[in-house]
């Protein structure tokens, strides 16, 4: 076997395993977005709330995005607003819409990467 052919097998079984890992940290995104947690904000104090709901098009549009950046440095909480008992935080908050980021006196509703990234840092 030629050199071209051996790089070119190990090339493509790196690329069937990063497909693959792409594809089970996406679906395990996915799955943290449907998850209906009740939240308890007194836990969680000077981090950045975002509200959204995992059925609204416009919250899984950046919820990815939202979430790999707290991975990293873990001042997000998530509020699913489909869990019925994290609705009380409509009122609290004067939430009128969803997606929704709230940090200190910031707030921003909407889908703007420029304006996500000034609330939630970078």
């Amino acid at each position: 076997m030629t050199l071209i052919k051996k790089v070119s097998k190990a090339l493509a079984v790196i690329v069937v395993i990063l497909a693959v890992l792409g594809f089970a940290g996406h679906s395990y995104v996915n799955h943290v977005e449907k998850e209906k947690t009740v939240v308890t904000l007194a836990k969680h104090p000077k981090k950045v709330l975002f509200f959204y709901r995992d059925d609204c098009p416009d919250c899984q549009a950046i919820f990815h995005r939202i979430y790999w950046h707290n991975v990293i440095s873990h001042n997000v909480v998530f509020i699913n607003m489909n869990q019925s008992q994290n609705r009380h935080y409509i009122q609290q908050y004067q939430l009128t819409s969803v997606p929704t980021l709230i940090h200190g006196k910031q707030r921003y509703s909407g889908t703007n990467q420029q304006r996500i990234k000034q609330i939630v840092g970078d």
